[in-house]
């Protein structure tokens, strides 16, 4: 299979346009220049020798001398061309050779003989010559000077474009503070700022991003604005309905407002770490029996396979915040078994895989990751979609990379990626 191409970059595309196009332009006036001067040199040697011409042949036919002017009488250096032509009754004039130098002939008709009459050639040829290599290096010049200045105006624009580019998958990877810098390109008319096509580009991605910062955080705000309102007098009613008699009625009762109270938190949560402000308390742990105690913590039926134990530094609350909500989220929208696998690999990072052998996870959470309140995999149940986006927050409070995917036979898989733990004189916390 045939690798493809590297791609040229748009600075190069731009320079070796602009070398091409005055390569091109170069060439068609050098051809109109030469053309131009080789008419009029050869012309200005051609009407001399003609002169000559007729005035040999006014002293042939009187019989005159004809001592000074270079004329011959058929002479057998005389080109085909021209002595075809004068043997037709008419005159002409041709280069051609002399006792091997280059000449300019014209020849006509003089008493059934041929009268030919030479100019030296070789001068105008050289000055020809000279001139053709003058013009020849000064387009090769023009070309490499313009070819330079379009590289560094590609340059500039590619780096530009390069810079906004960035910009946009910062943008896309979170963080909305981001932005390009608007003034480059931008120049002062009477008091307007007039913008060429990079910065407009420029301008409009900060401008989104702005747009996209205000309405994620107007988001946010309302998010966390519900989640307190709704505290308060959701515990007023968790506490009411712990006063009404046993019986079915109040089971159902109190498992809907325990839901609704685990939403409430849940949205909470989500605030704090939308907000920027956690922060991870950091100690440094045996993973296997962290995670084992983390697992069963949740009380829910789960595999834990250690692999690889190792030392790892890391919020053991945060990590058993995470660990419970995959787990749930497996079995909620997955099927048993469940499996939790912690292994090592080369380097000294550690990992965590949390598997289910349900449906798996659907294409548009593997592509956008996990998004609140979407949870629309087929076969996957429904749900607020929380867990999981609490789940790759805290993730990032701790600096841990998650990866969604779906195991090869079938099944939702999460792997959680510790970086190597540096060495340090302290023990492991139990």
């Amino acid at each position: 299979m045939r690798r493809p191409r590297p791609a040229l970059s748009l600075r190069w595309k731009i320079s070796l346009t602009v070398a091409a196009v005055c390569c091109a332009v170069a060439a068609v006036l050098g051809v109109l220049v030469h053309n131009a001067v080789a008419r009029q040199t050869v012309g200005q040697v051609r009407k001399e020798t003609r002169a000559d011409l007729d005035t040999a042949l006014d002293l042939f036919e009187y019989g005159t001398s004809r001592e000074g002017i270079n004329s011959v009488l058929d002479p057998p250096e005389l080109p085909d061309a021209l002595r075809q032509l004068v043997r037709k009754g008419r005159r002409g004039s041709m280069v051609g050779s002399y006792r091997g130098q280059p000449v300019m002939w014209a020849a006509a008709p003089a008493d059934h003989q041929i009268m030919a009459v030479w100019s030296p050639y070789r001068n105008t040829r050289w000055t020809l010559d000279k001139f053709d290599t003058a013009i020849l290096g000064s387009a090769v010049l023009a070309a490499a000077a313009v070819a330079a200045a379009g590289l560094f105006l590609a340059r500039h624009i590619s780096r530009r474009l390069t810079t906004t580019a960035a910009v946009a998958r910062r943008i896309s990877a979170g963080d909305l503070d981001a932005r390009v810098d608007g003034t480059a390109g931008q120049t002062q008319h009477g008091g307007r700022v007039a913008q060429d096509e990079v910065a407009a580009v420029a301008a409009a991605l900060d401008s989104m991003a702005a747009t996209l910062q205000s309405r994620l955080q107007a988001e946010q705000r309302f998010t966390a604005d519900v989640a307190h309102e709704l505290r308060t007098p959701l515990t007023g009613i968790l506490a009411s309905a712990a006063l009404l008699p046993e019986g079915r009625p109040k089971e159902m009762i109190n498992d809907r407002l325990r839901a609704l109270h685990r939403l409430t938190e849940d949205l909470l949560e989500i605030s704090r770490l939308d907000s920027g402000t956690e922060h991870a308390d950091l100690a440094a742990y045996e993973l296997g029996p962290l995670v084992l105690h983390s697992v069963r913590t949740t009380g829910l039926d789960a595999d834990v396979r250690i692999h690889a134990d190792t030392v790892v530094e890391t919020d053991r609350r945060r990590l058993d915040r995470i660990l419970a909500n995959l787990v749930l989220n497996a079995h909620r929208h997955g099927r048993p078994p469940v499996t939790v696998t912690v292994d090592a690999l080369p380097g000294g990072a550690s990992t965590i895989a949390v598997r289910d052998h349900g449906p798996g996870y659907s294409a548009e959470l593997l592509h956008h990751g996990p998004q609140r309140f979407r949870t629309d995999a087929p076969g996957r149940g429904r749900g607020h979609g929380l867990g999981l986006t609490i789940a790759v927050g805290q993730a990032a409070v701790l600096g841990i990379d998650v990866h969604f995917g779906n195991a090869p036979d079938g099944g939702a898989l999460a792997v959680l990626t510790f970086p190597p733990t540096p060495p340090t004189g302290a023990g492991p916390t139990a």
